[in-house]
């Protein structure tokens, strides 16, 4: 396999996990970007990276530099997937990858333009645990599924300047937390859903706080989707089939899950290691590259970006 060179753009809290995550016998993390240099190198000394830059730009004209790992706030995310993209780099990109549908939209253009790949750093897309559970659904071991039920809540300081409460950092929980909620959803129904009904109470500077969902598709699967950025909720889903249901705790980074059977029966299923997160996503980006094979997690994330939308939608109708 080729050996692939790495760069960061954005050197937040994210960029540091993934630094410390990164483990590839095929990749190498060369390089990294920030707009003030000197945390640029201060990055790049603690984490052993050859090159540090003090503008993004930089990074992408580095011709050594295969893919980029872009870990910005949301609202920088197109700005640079794009220029990423031009530079004939390809691109796995933090959650949420776009702040909208129509800018996945260009993105994608822009990357089967210039022939490279462009994923979403969805950790559930790529932990092990849900490769299992979806083979022994697949195998049709639970029957048919019915309902699920997943909820996020963070606690987060009520400070209307940082990014989470920032409208101009694409701040509300939609898109931090709620992506991983609604991802986890649209990963285990078997169809987009075509009903939608979403309520949300806004911060005071009109992002949104909390809010409820509920979905269904045209195969009759519900899912109810709960979400809070003031106050502590478990990141826990709960998908229920006729035969039994999975309980999920923890499930962005899961490796383990319960299935509970009618008659009270548990059984733990572990797959994968939690602290590997964002290695997997790193192995199977590399691995999706290297074989030119298809991406079919990018057709999820388009689904779920569609649907962010559309709760949006319903709570401006609200308003």
């Amino acid at each position: 396999m080729t050996q692939y060179h790495w760069g960061i753009i954005g050197l937040g809290g994210i960029a540091t996990q993934f630094a410390e995550t990164f483990n590839q016998r095929h990749s190498r993390l060369s390089a990294v970007a920030s707009r003030d240099l000197r945390k640029a190198r201060q990055f790049a000394n603690t984490h052993n990276i050859g090159k540090a830059y003090g503008s993004y730009m930089e990074l992408l004209q580095d011709k050594e530099i295969d893919m980029v790992y872009i870990a910005t706030p949301h609202n920088y995310h197109l700005e640079w997937i794009l220029a990423t993209l031009t530079h004939g780099k390809h691109v796995l990109c933090e959650k949420a990858i776009t702040l909208t549908h129509n800018e996945l939209a260009e993105a994608i253009e822009t990357a089967d333009a210039h022939n490279v790949y462009l994923a979403e750093a969805m950790t559930i897309y790529n932990m092990p645990l849900y490769d299992t559970l979806k083979k022994r659904i697949a195998a049709n071991e639970f029957g048919k599924l019915k309902t699920i039920q997943v909820s996020f809540g963070s606690l987060k300081e009520a400070d209307p300047e940082n990014r989470f409460f920032n409208p101009d950092l694409a701040g509300g929980a939609l898109l931090d937390i709620g992506t991983y909620a609604m991802s986890f959803a649209r990963f285990f129904l078997s169809e987009q859903p075509d009903k939608l009904s979403s309520f949300m109470t806004p911060f005071s500077t009109g992002v949104d706080e909390q809010s409820v969902t509920i979905l269904n598709n045209p195969a009759n699967e519900m899912a109810t989707v709960a979400l809070n950025f003031r106050a502590k909720m478990p990141k826990r889903g709960i998908v229920a089939f006729e035969k039994a249901y999975l309980t999920i705790d923890d499930y962005p980074r899961a490796d383990t899950a319960v299935i509970t059977y009618p008659d009270g029966k548990t059984e733990l299923v572990e797959s994968g290691k939690s602290a590997d997160a964002l290695n997997y996503e790193i192995a199977n980006f590399t691995q999706m590259v290297a074989r030119q094979e298809d991406n079919p997690s990018l057709r999820l994330t388009g689904d779920v970006m569609k649907l962010l939308d559309w709760m949006r939608r319903d709570w401006q109708a609200d308003n």
